[in-house]
């Protein structure tokens, strides 16, 4: 089991990016920050998919305007086993890093 950061990633323009997946027999609960470090507005997407390319039920956000320098921030996420949290930007210089905490299964 895992704690702290559990996935990073620097996110390519318009392209969804699997920045973790939750392992088998474990659940997660975790925060995600999305950080703008470009000088042009990015449009953010988070979704918590079964796959990563998400279906439109699965977003929690949806092209959210992200300021240059911004940061963007999403807690309290409890994502299921096998699970993915996948992020999307319009623009290029956004990272995204998910931290939090992974739990056994109860038997």
């Amino acid at each position: 089991m895992a704690n702290g950061v559990l996935g990073k990633n620097d996110l390519s323009a318009n392209t969804n990016t699997s920045v973790y997946t939750v392992p088998g027999g474990t659940y997660s609960v975790a925060s995600v920050n999305i950080c703008n470090r470009g000088s042009n507005t990015a449009n953010i997407r988070i979704a918590i998919g079964a796959s990563a390319t998400p279906s439109n039920s699965e977003y929690i956000e949806f092209d959210v305007a992200l300021a240059p320098n911004g940061v963007l921030e999403r807690t309290g996420l409890v994502i299921g086993e096998n699970q993915i949290l996948i992020c999307r930007s319009s623009e290029a210089s956004v990272s995204a890093v998910a931290y939090g905490i992974e739990t056994t299964l109860p038997a």
